[in-house]
């Protein structure tokens, strides 16, 4: 565990996403949760050494399997975009895993089938301001990754965590990306946060270098893509430019498999949406889920 700032903390040692987490006189704000049960156990008791407020709240950035299966064992209220607690609304209560593999982290854990998942408390649509006696901590809705992609700004002190929109040396997960919007969020992040300290879910640390580079991948996946739709292409056709999109990333052999199906996975989920604009509308419906709030908000 890492202070990297004063009550600000950043964890990379367990299976799943990376964490986070701002200890305050109010209590302690949790940023994503680990896969395993034991972890998250472990990462409360860590941070209770340090001895921050009574008041606990997780925060999940997106809706994605990594970052939220793991959510009940905190045991504390919950706060996610809308988007991403309608994604829980259609899921069942239990989590009975995925087929196809698409490359995420939970497909290595086995005892993650059967757990039960733990429905949002508090949604909002566009942005929403804590304060729990430290610096304000607010939180801002960024597509691109997933329609409920939020990120975590700490303007005080230079610090943002922004989920799943930055990874390096790794394709990332595309099969409820919204791409333009995506991009966008990138302009964005590069423009107005580039003398921040940016942390990604999944690469800690990033650059302004690897936000131009996840940009430029961005751009030949949506040609690419366009090529595809076009031709009225069936999904299995994404097979075909998986292994041209792959050379954009550096990483050892051993990743390869992994990586080939994350692409293959995602890209056929994507062009399965853009050939069904009347599903894709019905499944992005807006759902209330516990407490929702509307932006701009504070807590």
């Amino acid at each position: 565990m890492e202070e990297i700032r004063p009550g600000i903390y950043y964890e990379d040692l367990y299976l799943g996403v990376n964490l986070a987490a701002c200890v305050f006189p109010h209590g302690t704000i949790y940023i994503d949760a680990p896969l395993k049960a034991e972890d998250a156990r472990a990462w409360r008791s860590m941070l209770l050494n340090q001895r921050g407020g009574n008041n606990r709240l997780l925060i999940l950035l997106d809706s994605h399997i990594d970052r939220t299966l793991g959510a009940k064992a905190f045991d504390c209220p919950i706060l996610a975009h809308e988007k991403t607690a309608s994604v829980f609304r259609s899921r069942p209560s239990v989590f009975k895993g995925q087929s196809p593999e698409n490359g995420s982290d939970w497909e290595g854990y086995i005892d993650s089938i059967g757990t039960r998942w733990a429905i949002p408390d508090i949604t909002f649509t566009n942005q929403l301001s804590l304060h729990w006696g430290g610096p304000e901590i607010r939180l801002e809705h960024h597509p691109g990754p997933a329609a409920g992609s939020i990120w975590v700004i700490i303007p005080a002190e230079n610090v943002i965590f922004i989920g799943d929109a930055v990874v390096v040396n790794q394709p990332p997960f595309l099969a409820n990306a919204d791409l333009e919007a995506w991009q966008q969020s990138l302009d964005e992040l590069a423009s107005h946060y580039r003398h921040f300290q940016i942390y990604s879910s999944r690469s800690g640390l990033i650059t302004l270098q690897d936000i131009r580079h996840q940009q430029t991948f961005l751009k030949d996946l949506q040609k690419r893509l366009e090529r595809l739709i076009k031709k009225d292409a069936k999904p299995e056709a994404v097979n075909k430019i998986v292994p041209a999109l792959l050379s954009h990333f550096s990483f050892s052999q051993e990743k390869e498999d992994v990586y080939t199906k994350r692409l293959q996975s995602g890209l056929y989920e994507y062009l399965l949406r853009r050939n069904q604009p009347i599903l894709e509308e019905a499944e992005g419906e807006e759902t209330d889920i516990g407490e929702s709030l509307d932006a701009p908000s504070e807590l």
